[in-house]
């Protein structure tokens, strides 16, 4: 979670404005405790939820300024808790982290009304970076995105468990033959 920013925490809490207040909302406990505490110790107000449910009752009861929420949750979109906060809160600041990334899923999330959009996993100076970037200026490459083989196998794994975990399907979606997609999910994840 820690590494060193491109500017100091303070700077990092001069840009938080007047409202510091950040939502986080992810069913990884252990992610979410981690992010949280790297959070304040840059400055920001946190409160955290683990659930779509219990994510859109903190964006309507005090809607933060910036929020970082997962895609997926076990109780369902966190598009959803998206949707919440832009309705009562239109200049919040979202901030969409998922493992699954795709394209069509980053286009709904900007849709929405979310900021940016972040593949996990990302830390506390990807998160901080997302949320205080301004709409004119892109924020900088990821220090260590992930390998193109990473990158495909993530997609293969989606797609599989899209598929209900049935190769022969998860093969035809994917144009592949079946025993080659055998293989491939029979090794284990590239770095």
């Amino acid at each position: 979670m820690e590494g060193t920013l491109d500017m100091t925490d303070d700077d990092v809490r001069e840009d938080l404005g007047p409202d510091p207040s950040l939502l986080l909302v992810d069913d990884d406990e252990p992610f979410l405790k981690r992010l949280a505490r790297a959070m304040e110790r840059r400055g920001f107000e946190v409160r955290t939820a683990g659930s779509v449910a219990e994510g859109k009752a903190l964006a309507l009861a005090r809607p933060p300024a910036f929020a970082v929420v997962d895609l997926r949750l076990e109780d369902g979109n966190g598009l959803d808790v998206v949707e919440a906060l832009r309705e009562r809160r239109p200049d919040a600041r979202i901030v969409v982290l998922t493992g699954y990334g795709a394209i069509a899923t980053a286009v709904a999330a900007v849709k929405i009304g979310a900021t940016d959009y972040l593949a996990k996993p990302a830390d506390a100076n990807d998160v901080t970076d997302a949320l205080l970037s301004r709409a004119s200026a892109l924020p900088p490459p990821p220090e260590n995105p992930m390998s193109a083989d990473r990158v495909r196998w993530e997609h293969i794994q989606r797609v599989y468990e899209q598929c209900d975990r049935n190769v022969s399907e998860t093969a035809r979606r994917l144009n592949m033959h079946r025993r080659t997609l055998q293989r491939i999910l029979a090794k284990r994840s590239p770095k």
